[in-house]
């Protein structure tokens, strides 16, 4: 018996092939040799980038360093190959610092694994609905919000490991946090405190003369530092070991050695982690932060990118790589990944130009981890939180939060701003988003029904207006405008005759609009009086047409312009009058 493929297997194939179409292939028509070696020497500086910061962020998340840097590798090679940018480079990222801690200190690692697994089917799902452009749609007062406001937590969450402060677990509540870390500055390390101030300094100053000269922005600044650092403390080690001198626990700084037992010089176990309904419960909304988060982070990177390459990236596309990513990466033990404004940008400025640069730098943290992982035991976190801390203070836009820049914006632009940047430090960024959004739904709609407006029309003589009334509705009919139109109708001390309504000005009416609609003619026919409507444009005739609200009111109550209207109503009634204005004929 032969057996053949239904054709419908062939059609959805077909189409799926469509709507999933990774940049890499269309960047490999042409690709040449020198494409090549400009990709790789931007894929090995920015996988040489990628390993501290990787680092940085576990840590600072709750997370080893290893989870961060497998994190890189993983996420960073499918987002690359898979995604809709030709130079996003993806990996963990500073935002995701207070998410994932909050998960990690509340839920556990197990759960948070969950999380990112179901933040990346959301992710995957977003993207092959075509709702990738959506995100464009939350306003700029609530990304500044969120955006500064996490910068915050990241920079309150590193006190612990710059100061040394001796706590082993920090809470991830606000005022717990700030209740614990005040409670243990008293006791903070001074060595620890030396080691962090001075590679703080050194980062800003490298990043500083980064601009002057030239050949120091081939070389990325956290790199500098944490080698400078990890062969400082190193050789500082050797020192004291071989003079037989004997630290007590906690008289030297801590390093990822001490602290983590190094990292693996292997690959990772791959496992799937337990999963049960209660975990799916409660593990929805973290997972719903972290694919929000995640999709916000990538497309604005890859909207920064666009800028910087002159080209157009596949925000739909990105969003399924992010999400596939996301799903893979716990597997290998694994977090949340997202595309990364700074190595996006290193990658840039470093010559790459296709996806073949991500895959490279992902290749290229693997050899280091393969390769150079018993070094790791020497890195300070001191260092690890400087770097973390420098990434806080860039992170924010704190321009914008200045009050002379906030005086140049409305009242509710600061509201959103402000509420949602508040809201991100004390409580948790979900909440700041959900009111955010909020907030800026409320605004709209109120800034929209003051620009809507519902204006009479001079119909005529005394007598006429007595039969007939005429209103000129500009703007959008509704639900925000429900009010205007019942104020409009409990005004009225009788009903005339007949109602127009001009809706030449009107671009737009929603399922309430019409609702308002149908409940003035439904009280002007009890009342033995009638609705006309003139003007329609294409959307309000739209809906009219589709509802059968037309077969309701009667195609002989439709009239092209309002003096159509007029003169109509003035026959049928036999009113004597000639209407006060003649306006031109509807679109």
């Amino acid at each position: 018996m032969k057996f053949t493929v239904p054709q419908q297997v062939f059609d959805t194939l077909h189409g799926f092939r469509r709507v999933f179409r990774p940049k890499l292939l269309d960047t490999l028509h042409g690709y040449n040799r020198d494409m090549f070696f400009q990709d790789a020497s931007a894929g090995v500086t920015v996988g040489v980038l990628a390993l501290p910061l990787a680092m940085a962020f576990a840590i600072a998340s709750g997370m080893s360093p290893s989870a961060g840097i497998w994190t890189a590798i993983i996420a960073g090679f499918l987002i690359s190959l898979l995604g809709g940018s030709k130079v996003q480079i993806g990996g963990p990222t500073g935002a995701f610092i207070p998410i994932v801690y909050g998960i990690v200190a509340t839920l556990g690692v197990h759960d948070l694994l969950i999380a990112t697994m179901m933040s990346g089917l959301m992710l995957f799902a977003l993207g092959a609905l075509r709702l990738g452009g959506m995100i464009r749609f939350i306003p700029r007062s609530v990304v500044i919000g969120f955006t500064s406001g996490i910068a915050v937590v990241i920079f309150i969450s590193q006190i612990k490991d710059f100061l040394g402060l001796p706590i082993d677990n920090l809470p991830g509540e606000f005022f717990a946090k700030v209740k614990t870390l005040y409670a243990a500055l008293p006791n903070l390390h001074w060595p620890t405190v030396l080691v962090s101030a001075a590679s703080l300094a050194s980062l800003l100053t490298w990043n500083r003369m980064s601009l002057k000269v030239h050949w120091m922005r081939r070389l990325p600044g956290p790199l500098v530092v944490l080698i400078l650092f990890t062969a400082a403390n190193a050789v500082a080690e050797t020192l004291v070991a071989l003079s037989g001198t004997h630290l007590e626990s906690g008289q030297w700084i801590a390093t990822i050695g001490s602290r983590f037992n190094g990292i693996p010089q292997q690959l990772p176990a791959i496992g799937l982690p337990g999963l049960t309904l209660e975990n799916l419960g409660k593990l929805f909304a973290p997972a719903l932060t972290i694919a929000l988060l995640g999709a916000i982070e990538s497309l604005l990177s890859a909207r920064v990118a666009d800028g910087m390459i002159d080209d157009r990236h596949n925000p739909n596309q990105e969003l399924m790589a992010q999400g596939i990513a996301n799903f893979i990466a716990p597997l290998f033990g694994g977090f949340a990944a997202t595309g990364a404004i700074a190595r996006t940008a290193t990658n840039v400025r470093s010559g790459g130009r296709t996806p073949i640069a991500g895959i490279i730098h992902a290749v290229v943290l693997l050899g280091i981890v393969l390769v150079l992982a018993p070094l790791a035991n020497f890195i300070p976190l001191a260092t690890l939180s400087a770097i973390v801390v420098v990434v806080a203070i860039n992170m924010g836009d704190w321009h914008a939060l200045a009050p002379r820049e906030l005086k140049r914006f409305p009242n509710t632009y600061r509201a959103k701003l402000l509420g949602t940047f508040l809201i991100t430090i004390i409580f948790d960024l979900t909440l700041a988003v959900e009111i955010g959004m909020g907030l800026a739904s409320l605004f709209f709609i109120y800034h929209m029904a003051k620009l809507t407006r519902i204006e009479p029309v001079v119909s005529g003589t005394a007598d006429a207006e007595a039969h007939v009334r005429a209103y000129r509705i500009i703007g959008t009919l509704f639900f925000g405008v429900a009010n205007k139109m019942e104020d409009l109708l409990l005004a009225q001390e009788t009903l005339p005759k007949m109602v127009i309504l001009d809706l030449d000005k009107a671009i737009n009416i929603d399922p309430t609009g019409l609702e308002i609609l149908q409940t003035l003619h439904r009280n002007l026919q009890k009342e033995g009086a009638k609705l006309l409507l003139c003007g329609l444009n294409k959307q309000p005739k739209s809906i009219i047409l589709r509802s059968g609200f037309l077969d309701v009111l009667g195609k002989e109550n439709i009239y092209a312009n309002l003096g159509a209207a007029l003169t109509h109503a003035r026959q049928e009634l036999d009113v004597k009058g000639h209407p006060g204005e003649t306006p031109p004929q509807a679109a």
